[in-house]
């Protein structure tokens, strides 16, 4: 074919009134086709003139927080606790802490998450001078590095009275030798209240490996590496406060009345957003809490639901809520469908809430659903600005609980927050996790998910930016640059969708193989 026979191709492409595929609200016409969930359908393909390299996952979580990536975890209590919220927000997402524990155990999370400055080494791990080098040697091959500070107790706080590194043991044959005997006792140190800048300044002017924060006393306060002076090259995208420049936190509570008590320790930690947490959002109880929280800490954003309808989503958005949480009863864990008869398919859900909520500046959150990075651009490209994940970073180093082996399979726990393990925990002042479902005062529980297992993922560090890159690499094939692109061209129906089924969701994944091995990412 010509090259003008090409031009004509496209410039009759242009002028036909049959564009391939359907808009969004085409596809989303419940009416016609039912609920639908995100297996369901398929995004066209548009066209690349960009590397994926360029397009930007910037994102909104509320009306006045903004994310670089659109990644959000759970606030289950098998997934995330101070370690997985400090590697949220240093990967550009966030993490919103549990509220299955006391409101002081909580706080206390928060607070570590605000207190952590990317380099600070918080809580050293230290030995004493009557310690042995054979001790030093075996923690070397314990925590994979040899660089101990020696404080005169052995533990912290304590006074600071050397350190001990790999250079110090390396060639010491007689292992029962003290560390008192062979440490560095001259120290270059910093003063408690050196911020990072400063204290990195010193790394670099003094070549040291480590700097030990001491108080005016010499105990020991913290450290910092030269290992993770160079790490702070790796974060770039992460999430902090515009004021502070501390990472952004978030955290659940209830909706009961101990509930504001827990706020004001979350929000005296230094909390950024709370997100109301309920099975069911449109309820007298999260209106009054919204309205509450909206005049005792006006600054405080505040994310609410779970709704999956407008006409949820136009209360919460009436009563204040800065963001909106969508899903009902479609989490890998989750039997709220199957239990209570009650629900809604979650493409669908995300498409009617967003579609409502965005008119109104009210970013919208997907919960539940997503299994893959398909999923997340099918949330997003309905008008979802970020994702929450569960069981996509259940089982991974940072989420809490201990590993264990099961058939040959290294396991980690991951429970629904409506299961009867969960809603069973009560605080230390006999408050039940029940109230999440309004179910405090029942005698026998009714479970609204199940508790199971899953398989070790490894470190979210490399997870979440598996995510990324694939993010990037699905708006590429769609043809935009960017998140914000991506809403704009679906609200215009430049952005195409086509319907899939049974037999087209078959075709679409890994068939016809007598065997094969599914590697995500290296």
């Amino acid at each position: 074919m010509s090259v003008k026979e090409c031009s004509k191709a496209l410039d009759y492409l242009k002028n036909y009134d049959e564009r391939d595929g359907l808009s969004a609200e085409q596809l989303m016409d419940s009416k016609t086709r039912g609920g639908l969930t995100y297996n369901d359908f398929l995004i066209l393909p548009g066209k690349i003139d960009f590397p994926s390299s360029e397009v930007s996952l910037q994102t909104k979580l509320t009306k006045k927080i903004t994310l670089n990536t659109p990644f959000v975890s759970s606030p289950m209590d098998t997934v995330t606790e101070a370690e997985m919220a400090i590697q949220m927000a240093l990967l550009g997402g966030i993490g919103i802490i549990h509220h299955n524990c006391s409101a002081e155990q909580q706080a206390a999370m928060v607070r570590k998450v605000k207190k952590f400055e990317n380099g600070f080494i918080n809580s050293p791990v230290v030995v004493g001078p009557n310690s042995t080098v054979g001790e030093v040697k075996a923690m070397r091959e314990k925590y994979g590095f040899c660089g101990f500070p020696v404080t005169e107790t052995g533990s912290l706080p304590s006074k600071l009275v050397g350190i001990v590194t790999s250079r110090d043991v390396q060639f010491v044959e007689d292992e029962s030798l003290l560390v008192s005997k062979i440490m560095t006792s001259e120290l270059v140190t910093a003063q408690v209240g050196v911020d990072l800048s400063a204290g990195n300044d010193i790394l670099k002017n003094t070549k040291k490996g480590k700097l030990p924060i001491v108080d005016e006393q010499g105990n020991l306060v913290s450290m910092l590496s030269r290992t993770d002076l160079m790490k702070n090259q790796s974060y770039p995208l992460a999430s902090k406060s515009a004021s502070t420049k501390q990472l952004l936190c978030g955290a659940a509570i209830g909706t009961i009345d101990a509930d504001k008590e827990r706020l004001q320790l979350l929000v005296d930690a230094g909390l950024d957003v709370v997100v109301l947490d309920s099975s069911q959002g449109n309820s007298v109880f999260q209106l009054n809490m919204i309205k509450w929280i909206k005049e005792t800490f006006p600054e405080l954003q505040v994310i609410a639901g779970n709704v999956v309808t407008r006409e949820q989503a136009a209360s919460l958005i009436q009563a204040g809520a800065d963001g909106l949480r969508i899903g009902m009863g479609s989490g890998s864990i989750c039997i709220t469908q199957e239990v209570m008869a009650c629900g809604r398919p979650q493409g669908t859900a995300v498409y009617n809430v967003t579609h409502f909520a965005n008119q109104f500046g009210v970013p919208c959150m997907a919960d539940g659903g997503v299994g893959n990075i398909g999923h997340i651009a099918k949330a997003l490209a309905l008008g979802a600005s970020c994702v929450m994940m569960g069981g996509m970073l259940a089982g991974t180093t940072e989420s809490p609980g201990e590993y264990f082996f099961q058939d040959g399979k290294r396991l980690k726990t991951y429970r629904g927050m409506g299961s009867i393990d969960a809603m069973q925990k009560t605080d230390k002042k006999g408050n039940a996790a029940t109230s999440r479902y309004f179910s405090e005062s029942d005698k026998v529980l009714v479970a609204q998910g199940v508790s199971g297992a899953v398989v070790d993922k490894g470190s979210i560090n490399k997870f979440i930016p598996y995510l990324y890159n694939g993010m990037q690499h699905s708006c590429q094939d769609i043809g935009v640059r960017s998140l914000q692109a991506l809403r704009e061209q679906v609200d215009n129906s430049t952005v195409r969708f086509e319907f899939r089924t049974a037999s087209a969701q078959l075709e679409g994944g890994v068939h016809n193989l007598h065997s094969y091995e599914k590697r995500l990412h290296n």
